[in-house]
C-alpha cells in the first residue's frame, strides 16, 4: 500500500489542495468594454481599465504627415480585420512619438469600437506573453499592447523574451493582436553593447545579428528627428488656435522661441510645455 492509500491521506490531501485554492486570488474578470485603453499589471496579471484616454487630435501634430499616414493606414487595416504590421516609432526625444500612438488609436477607435489599447510598462516586458496569452482569449475584441519609451542595457537578457512574443512561438502571434513600441534608438539597445557584442563575440557579425534582429520583428519602422524652427512654430500656432489662447502671432513667436532657447531645442514636447504655461498664464484650460 502506498502513502497515497492509507486511511485519512487523501481527505488530508484535499483538504490542502482547497485551502491553497481559497488562498490563491481568483482571476479577474475585466469588462472590456468598460473602457478604450487599459494598464497591464504584471504583479496581479490582470488589466486595469484606464478612466480616460488623453490624446491629442491628429490635426494637431504637425511635421509628421508621412509617419501620420503611414500609422494611420496600418492601424485600420489592423482594426477592420486585416493584415497589419507591428510598429516602431524610434529617433529624438520628445518628437511626438508616443502623442502619435494615441492620437491614431483616439482616430481608429473612434470608428471601429471594438479596437482596444493595452499599455505594457518597460520594466515588465518580460511578462508579455502571459499577457499575449491572456489577450489571445479574447479574440472578439482587437489589442494594440503599446509599450512607450522601450530600451535594453547591458546585461538585460528580456529583448529576448519580447522577440519570441512578437513572434508567438509555435502558435504564432495572435491574429487580433498588434505591437507599437517608442524608443529613442533604432535597435533600442545601446550603441555601445552592439559594439562590445562585437569586440568579445567569436563570431562578431553572428552577435550582433541577434542583437538587431529584435528590430526586425516590427514589420513597419518610422524614424523621428529634431524639428527645424518653422515646424516647431507650426506646433504652436496649430496649438493656440485649437485652444482659443488669445495672444497676437508676433508675441506667441517671440515668447515660444525664447521658451524652446531655456530649454536646449525645439520639439513637440517643449511647443506643450510652452503651450501648458501659456495657458496657465492666461487662465484658459486645456481640455483634450
Amino acid at each position: 500500500m502506498s502513502e497515497f492509500d492509507k486511511p485519512g491521506v487523501a481527505e488530508q490531501l484535499r483538504r490542502i489542495a482547497d485551502a491553497l485554492e481559497r488562498l490563491s486570488p481568483p482571476p479577474r474578470v475585466v469588462d472590456l468594454a468598460a473602457s478604450e485603453g487599459f494598464f497591464w499589471d504584471a504583479g496581479a496579471e490582470s488589466l486595469t481599465p484606464v478612466a480616460r484616454l488623453r490624446h491629442l487630435p491628429l490635426a494637431l501634430l504637425k511635421g509628421i504627415d508621412a509617419h501620420k499616414a503611414a500609422l494611420l493606414d496600418n492601424t485600420r487595416r489592423f482594426a477592420e480585420g486585416l493584415p497589419a504590421n507591428n510598429a516602431l516609432l524610434w529617433g529624438a526625444r520628445g518628437t511626438g512619438k508616443s502623442a502619435l500612438v494615441k492620437a491614431v488609436f483616439g482616430a481608429v477607435a473612434a470608428e471601429k469600437p471594438a479596437l482596444k489599447i493595452v499599455e505594457i510598462d518597460r520594466d515588465v516586458i518580460n511578462s508579455l506573453p502571459r499577457l499575449m496569452q491572456l489577450l489571445r482569449q479574447h479574440d472578439d475584441w482587437r489589442f494594440i499592447v503599446f509599450c512607450d519609451d522601450l530600451s535594453f542595457d547591458e546585461e538585460d537578457n528580456t529583448y529576448k523574451t519580447l522577440k519570441a512574443a512578437l513572434e508567438g512561438g509555435i502558435q504564432g502571434r495572435p491574429e487580433h493582436v498588434l505591437f507599437y513600441a517608442t524608443s529613442n534608438r533604432r535597435h533600442m539597445m545601446p550603441r555601445e553593447m552592439i559594439d562590445n557584442e562585437r569586440s568579445t563575440a567569436i563570431h562578431p557579425s553572428e552577435a550582433i545579428q541577434e542583437k538587431v534582429s529584435l528590430s526586425d520583428r516590427f514589420g513597419l519602422w518610422l524614424g523621428f528627428y529634431p524639428l527645424d524652427q518653422a515646424t516647431f512654430l507650426d506646433i504652436v500656432r496649430a496649438y493656440a488656435e485649437h485652444f482659443g489662447l488669445n495672444v497676437s502671432n508676433d508675441e506667441l513667436t517671440r515668447e515660444a522661441l525664447e521658451w524652446a532657447a531655456t530649454r536646449g531645442g525645439r520639439s513637440g514636447r517643449v511647443a506643450w510645455q510652452f503651450i501648458t504655461d501659456l495657458a496657465g498664464r492666461l487662465g484658459v484650460p486645456l481640455a483634450l
